[in-house]
């Protein structure tokens, strides 16, 4: 049965809110009390006369009326205890109580509360006495020049004062007045980028909304009094991903879950306004329903039913129906205000034009109707939205509706999302520009005459491609990360090789077009700039370019505060090329039967592999710091999988401009088997034969120790094939020989009709050739039998949560990889709406939720239980933070099948404080155990991660270090026993399941206690 609703306001906030829901099926009516002009009789939405200030006839009409659901806009009202009212009359309403709207009603509260739970905000004090407030002014060391003050009706005043004498004189004005009450708070005034961040929340579970940024000054250019709001737009270009994950983890969460252990849990919508400073983020303010005009661009980019989500959060039951948003929409809104706001303004002015001619949304907001006309009743009048799918294209609808509406003086900006423009280009950060051109003509460009380049100042220049010896000319350009990679070197602090890597990256891409590199240009952000780094990465490039023959033309180096972690860093490259319009290689529509391919020695690993390899170290005990397999000499794992790209630019610019190469594809971005795949037309394929071509020792290692399969290494990596050229079969023996004169080269295949395997590109013999290449056999006959025979399957895995636990993420991650043994099928939580039920939904996994408090016993809780895993034919079952204690006959059932973590080594540690403990005893390690749980209390071990502990560690410290240390340390636990190399024997005692038996022996003789791996300190050498 559908519903009617009241939405309490008259505003451009509360026409899109009605708005919204009148597209909800579940809802009849909507009505909107006072409203405005545009929501009066349209469609299914109509004005009320009801008076929203008492909150007894709001009651009376919502029961008169058979109203469902309200939502109170305005916060005045919420501040005053309507939702309060209306739910004790049994009346159902969206909004926060008015103990938990104190957070945007109460400045002097909300500064407490953010005080008391170290969540970031400006410095601050609040005074009833104007000569002590301007005594702090004065002598702070801070510009103390934000004023606040809230006067009756949850009315504020904000004065950003240009001096600390200005804002002395705003104290006195609003004192002196008492229209705003007997207290004032200082603020210190922010420097940066200011953000709104909204979200749903039921009080326990946070659904964050796309970030938005509102225009407050009046006039184009920031200029002008501050307002209401003159526009907004929804998304904020260059907010990336981990920046909103932290603002919604240690912010929007964070509030939250604050405001509930203080005993007011928040329901609704929040808002925080968030300053982007060199200190990290800091909240501003909070608003406890949408902002107006941010309200305006959020709700069109949602796709959910609004109506669904807002019974959702009422109910408590947002984590099982969390909001989905546009994904490559943006949505701009111009707000058109009537001359002389925001001071006074003539109200009665026609409203005229039409902008629902251009598909766009006109809310309205100062609007009222007269004699069948509409004419202007406020100071902010409309707000005209458009939805594009840029932020270009959504300003330029949004200016056209605005043209399309007529009403004298109208006031409104034109820049509006001008802003987000400009942060495309500065990515939120503190920008250092290095103009490298005085070098241009130098040693950097002594492939290229010094007439070829001609400064102009910053990274500009000319380049003129005649006197390179050019006649007709094709530019072709090139852009590159280096993603996972950079990681491993962040970890390694080794980062001679990345601009290396970087460019040889770049420069072999645009030669699969026949391409001879000209410039070269990199970008580098960084939380904290350390200038050796940076010199070290410049390095690196400079000699990169000089052997490819291209000018570095410059860098930018961004710091970008509250972005990245200490140690972490991005690079990006950009490289332009030229060929002759008649020697451009033609690729896709060359390529025939008979043809061969050549393939050419990769320098080892590169683009996605790098992923999988982080999580096969993250399974083995071994770190980048230990020696690398096989016969590499004293080489590390981290000096093998650093070493850069090969250049091949030099070596086969002759050979592809000879005209004998059909097509060229660098093996980077994606496996063997996709590299080749996308430089073959539709009609052909392709068979290689992995006997043709040596491949590194070190992929015989990946295979074993990751328990890959032939095809997940064909997938995954390029099998020691860097390159590989398409070339006419008469021609292919020539063309080996020139190349073979640089490079290590082979004929590794040929094309061939389409296959009917499913695959496109057949690689024969790479088991045969991954055994070949092991001289230390690890590779043996069983496990090449193995091969032969399907491979078994994953092993199903449960996980019990409480809501505390830290490994759930780390569990499902591992669980997803190439080589995983098992299978995560299902999560069961004692406590319903906890966070980890709703990441264990986004990755696909059911969820159950069985409440310890609704049975008798533990043993009748534990059966429930059993009878759910029993459901899910559940084969080990993974404890992640699960508080509940299991009745021995489920021990008993499950021995030898349950895995928990234990922050400590026992036996070392006993039971207790462990990190206190760890701190009081002087040691200088610790760390964290994995175990099976037995009925009886020792404990069979599994897997132990150490943890170096720092003369300054904190137990605070020290608990998130071994928290990381058991994300590392449970995936690899579970591998062991999900692959069957570690059991546990009845006597309760674990058991290693080797090779050979002389191993278990040993264990015994040790108790089976195995021995500890990480002997590093992990901080230093992470996977």
């Amino acid at each position: 049965m559908a519903d009617r609703v009241l939405v309490i306001g008259s505003g451009g906030r509360e026409h899109a809110l009605a708005w919204k829901l009148a597209q909800s099926p579940h809802v009849k009516h909507v009505f909107v009390a006072p409203g405005n002009a545009g929501t009066a009789d349209n469609g299914k939405i109509s004005n009320s006369a009801v008076l929203v200030s008492n909150h007894t006839i709001v009651t009376q009409f919502c029961k008169d009326h058979n109203i469902g659901l309200v939502l109170v806009g305005q916060e005045a009202l919420l501040a005053a205890g309507i939702v309060d009212d209306l739910r004790a009359a049994g009346v159902r309403c969206f909004g926060p109580s008015a103990k938990a709207a104190q957070l945007a009603s109460n400045t002097s509260f909300a500064k407490a509360f953010l005080d008391r739970h170290g969540i970031p905000t400006a410095r601050w004090k609040a005074f009833t006495n104007p000569q002590e407030a301007c005594r702090f002014i004065i002598s702070t060391d801070f510009p103390a020049r934000v004023v606040r003050a809230r006067g009756p009706a949850a009315r504020k005043e904000v004065t950003i004062a240009a001096s600390k004498e200005e804002a002395c004189r705003a104290v006195q004005d609003i004192m002196q007045d008492r229209m705003f009450g007997d207290m004032v708070v200082i603020e210190e005034l922010l420097q940066g980028e200011e953000l709104s961040c909204l979200c749903f929340t039921d009080g326990v579970t946070v659904a964050s909304m796309p970030p938005a940024q509102a225009h407050k000054r009046l006039l184009d250019g920031d200029q002008g009094p501050n307002t209401g709001g003159m526009g907004a737009y929804c998304p904020v270009p260059q907010v990336p991903e981990v920046l909103l994950e932290k603002i919604n983890d240690a912010i929007l969460q964070h509030v939250v879950d604050s405001m509930r252990q203080e005993g007011t849990a928040y329901v609704g919508v929040l808002q925080t306004g968030l300053m982007l400073t060199k200190d990290g983020v800091k909240i501003l303010n909070f608003k406890c329903q949408f902002g107006d005009p941010q309200c305006q661009v959020i709700l069109p980019l949602l796709k959910n039913d609004f109506y669904e989500v807002i019974q959702a959060t009422i109910d408590g039951k947002l984590c099982s129906f969390m909001p989905a948003w546009s994904e490559n929409s943006t949505a701009v809104c111009v707000v058109m205000a009537s001359p002389g706001y925001p001071g006074d303004y003539d109200k009665g002015m026609e409203v005229t034009g039409n902008s629902k001619e251009l598909g766009l949304q006109v809310f309205h907001a100062g609007t009222t109707l007269k004699d069948g006309r509409v004419v202007t009743s406020g100071g902010r009048v409309l707000s005209i939205t458009a939805v594009k799918e840029d932020l270009m294209k959504a300003l330029g609808e949004a200016n056209r509706g605005v043209a399309a509406i007529r009403f004298k003086g109208a006031t409104y900006r034109k820049d509006i999302g001008h802003r987000g423009i400009r942060l495309l280009k500065q990515s939120l950060g503190l920008i250092y520009k290095e103009r490298h051109l005085e070098a241009v003509t130098g040693d950097v460009l002594f492939h290229q005459p010094e007439t070829s380049i001609v400064k102009v100042g910053g990274f500009a220049g000319f380049f003129d491609l005649k006197a390179s010896g050019y006649d007709d000319p094709i530019l072709v350009s090139q852009t590159k990360g280096l993603g996972p990679k950079l990681q491993i070197a962040q970890v390694c602090k080794r980062h001679d090789t990345i601009g290396q890597d970087l460019v040889a990256m770049c420069v072999n891409e645009i030669l699969a077009q026949g391409a001879e590199p000209l410039f070269f240009l990199s970008y580098f952000a960084c939380g904290k700039l350390d200038v050796e780094v940076t010199e070290t990465i410049k390095e690196g490039i400079d000699e990169a370019c000089r052997n490819a023959g291209c000018a570095f033309l410059g860098r930018e180096v961004a710091e970008v505060t509250g972005m990245y972690s200490s140690g972490e860093y991005d690079l990006v490259g950009f490289v332009v090329g030229a060929v002759e319009r008649g020697q451009m290689l033609l690729g896709l529509q060359r390529a025939d039967e008979e043809d061969v391919l050549i393939g050419l020695a990769s320098s080892g690993i590169h683009g996605c592999g790098f992923s999988v390899i982080r999580k096969i170290l993250l399974m083995s005990s071994l770190r980048y710091s230990s020696p690398a397999p096989g016969s590499c000499g004293d080489k590390t794992l981290g000096d093998i999988l650093l070493t850069p790209a090969k250049m091949y630019s030099p070596s086969l610019l002759p050979v592809l401009r000879s005209g004998h190469v059909k097509t060229f594809a660098f093996i980077a971005e994606e496996g063997l088997l996709e590299g080749i795949s996308r430089i073959l037309p539709e009609h052909v394929s392709a068979v290689l034969d992995a006997l043709s071509w040596k491949i590194p020792e070190f992929f015989c290692w990946l295979y074993k120790e990751g328990n890959l399969s032939v095809e997940e290494m064909a997938q995954t990596f390029n099998c020691g094939i860097g390159a590989v050229l398409v070339v006419q079969k008469d021609l292919g023996q020539h063309v080996l020989k020139d190349i073979q004169r640089r490079e290590e080269a082979w004929l590794i295949g040929k094309v061939v009709a389409p296959c009917h395997t499913g695959s496109r590109i057949e690689v024969e013999n790479l088991l045969e050739a991954l055994q070949l290449s092991s001289p230390q056999h690890l590779l043996n006959n069983a496990v090449v039998e193995s091969q032969h025979q399907p491979r078994k399957s994953k092993v199903k895995v449960a996980v019990l949560i409480s809501g505390t636990g830290t490994n759930l993420a780390a569990l499902i991650s591992y669980a997803k990889e190439p080589g995983s043994c098992a299978q995560v099928v299902l999560v069961i939580s004692n406590k319903s709406g906890v966070e980890e039920l709703r990441n264990a939904a986004r990755a696909g996994i059911p969820t159950r939720v069985i409440d310890h408090k609704l049975y008798g016993s533990r043993s009748e809780f534990d059966s429930t239980i059993d009878r759910v895993l029993e459901e899910f034919t559940v084969e080990l079952i993974c404890l992640s933070g699960f508080m509940r204690i299991l009745s021995s006959p489920f021990l008993r059932k499950w021995k030898g099948k349950i895995l928990n973590a234990s922050p400590s080594l026992f036996p070392l540690v006993k039971d207790g404080n462990a990190h206190q403990q760890a701190l009081q005893s002087g040691f200088k390690v610790t760390g964290c155990t994995v175990h099976f749980v037995l009925e009886s209390s020792p404990k069979a071990v599994i897997h132990q991660e150490l943890v170096s502990v720092k003369s300054d560690d904190t137990e605070e410290t020290l608990s998130e270090k071994v928290k990381e240390a058991e994300c590392r340390a449970f995936p690899v636990a579970l591998q062991l026993v999900a692959s069957g190399a570690v059991q546990l024997r009845a006597d309760g005692k674990t058991c290693w399941k080797q090779e050979s038996q002389s191993l278990c022996h040993q264990e015994e003789k040790r108790a089976c206690t195995p021995p500890l791996v990480a002997l590093e300190p992990p901080e230093n050498d992470v996977v």
